[in-house]
């Protein structure tokens, strides 16, 4: 079967987009960041820069709420000790320096000086303790340091404490998502363990105005103390070019656009990948295409047909993951086809291993494994949902490699409730396929768990303890390498490729940058 005969199954089957895979697209890998709009100019720039975003933000207490929304608008208003630089590794923010005992059991952090809050507080030893240790004890990403505690060793001093010698511990406080920011003691008191309703930090803007549903109207700090180093990622200089940010609640796509079109909005987040074509040929609009996560096949290692190796790895040898992927997002200049289950802009993390079984192709191959397996028709099961059309085009495709290379394969659609049920019981799938975001470290990976897909092995716990063991990060990263390659090798998962976000903005706005969501301190609208 032709993939065109495959897409209009698709089409027929429920009203899955066909235009997103018929569009031409523009694809820009990495962090994407155009050069800071102000720093060292003397251009004009507009008072505002408004940003179109998809949902009203059910909070603004980053520790308490694991969303992109959350967490975007969040960076502008607090900051963490720790953050990512545009190659995805650690660097001091609030920070000065920081050194680890020799039993690596302890972490004596410098904090910068005279750092005001937005309340005019000047930041302390006190406000980090309260703040790092309500984090470490509220927010998931801190699960992997659970057992450690900070205190205060003199005002601008204090001391992380881990319960065992781990490599990533700057690495989970420099977090993007749900990440660690630091708060005034006093609106960290006051929650009482809760939500932090007090929306007061250090950060370049200042919460002005929180209308539910319609805005958030961000003030440009005039008390900011920047930090120190040229921009990059999520780290050094934040200029604050647009003196008012106003984060526009517009739900509907067609209306973000519009609103873009008309000149009322500047940014447009998260549109469809299908409207990518007509923003690129929009002489007043330029587009902005960022990797966000992974696109990949999980396979069903404890019950059924696939707890053969012999025939997961015939799985994996008949994939072709170019044609999975255009079927997915599109044509090549809108994903990447790597290995890698990290960024491919992660100088830490990204790896090769188990390439020489990824993206094989290889049907005679997949044949041989089979009957090695002793494979006779058995029905494989492919769990999918028709609410998100690059998970099921892309279930559609596998399916149909998967027969060619003489699998009896059977896909069950459903809503993504339902999909989500049967996918977390292992007596109701062989395979399915997800998309996901990256994770800020490898051993929060959710292949890696056993309650994901099932996967459960002492070799594989090993690989994420001696992970989190290791006393460099050439010693993590050598781990992980071997981690990722024990995946590849017992057949159960693979990614297919890397999948990307789509943004689009006025031509004249400068300074737009990403890293894991839009950073705006240095954007802005040229007058």
């Amino acid at each position: 079967m032709t993939l065109i005969s495959i897409l209009g199954r698709a089409l027929a089957a429920g009203g899955v987009v066909l235009a997103l895979v018929l569009a031409a697209f523009g694809f820009a890998g990495g962090p994407g960041a155009s050069a800071p709009a102000a720093l060292g100019s003397e251009a004009s720039w507009q008072d505002a820069l408004n940003v179109g975003i998809v949902a009203n933000p059910p909070a603004l207490d980053v520790h308490g709420v694991n969303s992109n929304i959350v967490s975007c608008i969040g960076m502008h208003i607090y900051e963490p000790l720790f953050a990512l630089d545009k190659d995805r590794m650690p660097r001091p923010v609030l920070a000065e320096s920081y050194e680890v005992s020799d039993d690596g059991l302890a972490y004596t952090i410098r904090l910068r000086e005279d750092v005001k809050f937005h309340n005019g507080k000047v930041m302390d030893a006190g406000d980090v303790v309260a703040s790092m240790n309500a984090w470490l004890a509220r927010s998931a990403k801190a699960e992997l340091l659970a057992g450690s505690s900070f205190s205060a060793v003199d005002d601008l001093t204090v001391r992380l404490d881990v319960p065992e010698p781990m490599a990533d511990v700057v690495n989970q406080l420099a977090t993007p998502i749900q990440f660690a920011a630091i708060y005034p003691a006093s609106a960290v008191e006051a929650a009482a363990g809760g939500d932090v309703t007090e929306c007061v930090g250090t950060g370049p803007y200042r919460l002005a105005e929180w209308d539910a549903d319609k805005l958030v109207r961000l003030e440009r700090f005039e008390g900011y103390s920047q930090p120190a180093g040229e921009p990059s990622g999520l780290t050094g200089r934040k200029a604050a070019v647009a003196p008012t940010i106003n984060f526009r609640v517009l739900p509907d796509d067609n209306a973000r656009l519009s609103a873009l079109r008309a000149g009322s909005l500047d940014v447009a987040e998260e549109l469809p990948l299908k409207r990518h074509g007509e923003i690129a040929s929009d002489r007043g609009l330029r587009a902005s295409v960022q990797t966000g996560g992974t696109l990949s096949l999980f396979l069903n290692t404890s019950e059924g047909p696939l707890a053969s190796l012999d025939l997961r790895q015939a799985v994996l040898a008949a994939l072709d993951m170019d044609e999975i992927m255009q079927a997915a997002y599109g044509n090549e200049k809108l994903y990447a086809l790597d290995p890698s289950w990290c960024p491919l802009a992660d100088v830490q993390w990204r790896s090769a291993s188990g390439a020489s079984l990824y993206d094989q192709n290889d049907r005679a191959k997949a044949k041989e494994l089979m009957d090695k397996a002793g494979y006779r028709g058995q029905t494989l099961t492919l769990v999918t949902t028709f609410d998100y059309s690059d998970m099921y085009l892309a279930s559609l495709v596998v399916q149909e490699q998967l027969r060619q290379a003489g699998f009896n394969v059977e896909m069950e659609e459903s809503d993504f409730a339902t999909f989500m049920e049967r996918r977390a019981d292992p007596g109701q799938y062989d395979l399915f396929i997800t998309s996901n975001a990256y994770s800020p470290s490898p051993v929060q990976l959710p292949v890696l768990s056993p309650a994901w897909a099932g996967l459960d092995t002492p070799e594989l716990a090993a690989g994420v303890a001696k992970i989190r063991a290791s006393k460099t990060p050439e010693e993590a990263k050598a781990a992980w390498d071997e981690t990722q390659g024990l995946l590849y090798d017992c057949g159960a998962a693979t990614v297919l490729g890397h999948y990307a976000s789509l943004y689009a903005m006025d031509t004249d706005v400068e300074g737009f940058a990403y890293l894991r969501y839009p950073v705006y301190w240095n954007a802005g609208v040229r007058a």
